[in-house]
């Protein structure tokens, strides 16, 4: 064995450094090859999913760019023979315009109001402390539990008795529909702008106070731009639940005698299935339903960062 000499001239033996134990190492080995190992099913995972999803929509985009003959004989080909451009202004023509104009009417002011009341609602409810406030903001989160399908029969009486009181309200008015959206959006609205309000500074609405800024201005100037992540995502799922929204125009949306039709789109494509079905006109069909998906796709997919942001905001804080 060495010796090893120090300064007061004194020997010891020098002995050898302990073995690190291999149980930690093998250990990481091992959970490396089951991260890698879940890593790929994972990604397997997602590539099959996004198949799942981006396929049927190529589908629905293809086929309304086929023949009538090429629909019915290659239902599952992605690839048509020639571009048949002219499905869409078919289509157009059948009476997808006076959809969309319906549907846009009524999204535009329903949407609007939806997030102006819901913002101020959820604001109030979040940021000031008075008696009732707990009652008032679980009777909002009381709606998410309420399916629309047990109101629609008070909802139904209610709409009828109406119009002899307000001539603009009753069946087959877009106001009654703007009204009835805006009701049945506000629970979400209120629930998700609440959380957002809160996970805000105070310091800066005090601040915006202490310069003399009334209530509603700092609200209006101050805390709703802050909030602009939270309004756009709430604002994006609240447009694709309402130009999606079926049942309740399919209730409200009739027609008295003698007076003209309206439908929004999810209506509109369902009279429209049934009528080119009897005419055969399958391609006239998916460019219909091509035309009403595009839209809310694209606005998704323009806005898909903001709703992103908008929803791990208040995680981030």
């Amino acid at each position: 064995m060495s010796t090893v000499t120090h300064t007061s001239g004194q020997k010891r033996p020098d002995v050898a450094p302990p073995a690190r134990p291999t149980g930690r190492r093998a250990g990481a080995a091992g959970s490396g090859i089951g991260g890698r190992i879940f890593n790929g099913f994972s990604h397997l995972f997602l590539v099959v999913w996004a198949i799942m999803v981006i396929y049927p929509l190529l589908w629905v985009v293809m086929s309304a760019l086929k023949t009538d003959s090429e629909v019915i004989r290659e239902p599952l080909s992605l690839f048509p023979k020639s571009l048949q451009w002219d499905n869409f202004a078919r289509a157009w023509t059948a009476g997808i315009d006076s959809f969309f104009l319906d549907t846009l009417l009524v999204l535009v002011f329903s949407v609007t109001l939806t997030m102006l009341l819901g913002s101020m609602a959820a604001y109030a409810l979040a940021r000031y402390e008075f008696r009732g406030n707990r009652l008032i903001y679980w009777m909002f989160l009381s709606g998410l539990t309420l399916p629309v399908y047990l109101a629609a029969v008070p909802l139904f009486k209610g709409v009828y008795n109406m119009n002899v009181v307000f001539p603009l309200l009753g069946p087959n008015k877009h106001l009654t529909l703007i009204l009835v959206y805006v009701a049945w959006s506000l629970s979400f609205t209120v629930f998700f702008m609440h959380s957002f309000f809160r996970t805000l500074p105070h310091s800066i609405i005090e601040a915006a106070m202490v310069d003399g800024a009334s209530h509603s201005r700092a609200f209006f100037s101050v805390m709703l731009p802050m909030a602009k992540p939270g309004l756009i995502s709430i604002g994006i799922f609240n447009v694709l639940g309402q130009w999606n929204q079926w049942y309740l125009p399919t209730l409200l949306m009739q027609p008295v005698a003698g007076e003209p039709k309206n439908q929004v789109i999810a209506q509109g494509l369902i009279e429209l299935s049934v009528n080119q079905g009897y005419k055969s006109d399958w391609s006239g069909l998916f460019a219909g339903v091509t035309m009403a998906m595009l839209p809310v796709l694209i606005v998704y997919v323009v806005f898909q960062r903001q709703v992103q942001s908008g929803l791990t905001a208040g995680v981030g804080k």
